[in-house]
């Protein structure tokens, strides 16, 4: 896609969230390390995934947007704002972004995975959660901006912006279907055994801590949510796939990946 086009594209964008434009820079969260690699913009994929003009696929980290309708499905709320308001971004930037790659640099899917940066240096991902335009996501080990993106969300969270104009914790019983989401629940066991830790919310849902990842977390602190309301975000697993559900399991599994996918309930 021409440039020009995708700018002509984007002013309908940022028309629409013109109150919000640059709030991030304002408040500085996630600033800009240094001097990062430059790269040019192709296009704009989805409100966390760009395609570069070298052929890469960039994963934005620690952001994940609603996602846009495929095979006959429709589009997640604010799915296609949050596109246009990246378009808006990368324009506004001239279509040349910086990149800092993760220490993880590739993703299952073979996507570089970075934290992308306007030409003045304002971070990306923060400038999306704090406009309410995606929720703050954590996978270790590329973590080292989850502080500054958290507060981003916060301060959309608080404001209700974008998404969080509407609900968008379901209660774990709410549970019907794969993919990303923010639950809520009373804890009624954990449990510990060669599997990680389980963490067991009103026979809906259980959360994993995997064996590898136990040196993030603080074990104590686990054991003792017993009987919490806690939140929880991550991307859900129907275990009753490909006979993977065993009798008086939790049909709905949700990998923990880090300390911050999991919080006291707000």
């Amino acid at each position: 896609m021409g440039f020009s086009l995708l700018m002509k594209k984007a002013s309908l964008a940022g028309a629409f969230f013109v109150s919000a434009i640059w709030i991030s820079s304002a408040q500085a969260f996630c600033p800009a390390p240094g001097d990062l690699t430059k790269v040019l913009v192709e296009r704009v994929v989805d409100g966390d995934t760009l395609r570069l003009t070298d052929g890469r696929s960039v994963r934005m980290i620690g952001l994940n947007t609603p996602e846009l309708g495929k095979k006959g499905r429709s589009d997640e709320p604010f799915a296609v704002a949050a596109r246009e308001r990246l378009k808006a971004l990368v324009a506004a930037s001239g279509g040349r972004v910086g990149l800092l790659p993760g220490k993880e640099s590739k993703d299952h899917y073979g996507r570089t995975l970075a934290h992308v940066y306007s030409s003045d240096g304002a971070n990306l991902e923060a400038q999306m959660l704090v406009e309410g335009l995606g929720f703050q996501v954590a996978v270790a080990p590329n973590v080292d901006l989850v502080d500054c993106q958290q507060a981003a969300e916060r301060s959309a969270r608080q404001a209700g912006l974008g998404l969080w104009r509407q609900p968008s914790v379901l209660k774990a019983e709410q549970i019907n279907a794969s993919g990303f989401a923010v639950l809520s629940g009373r804890v009624s066991k954990v449990q510990r055994n060669r599997g990680g830790v389980w963490i067991e919310l009103q026979d809906s849902v259980v959360l994993r801590v995997a064996p590898n990842l136990l040196g993030r977390f603080d074990l104590a602190a686990l054991e003792r949510l017993k009987g919490k309301q806690i939140e929880a975000r991550g991307w859900v697993v129907d275990r009753s796939r490909r006979g993977g559900l065993k009798e008086g399991q939790a049909r709905w599994l949700l990998p923990l990946t880090d300390p911050a996918m999991l919080q006291m309930a707000q």
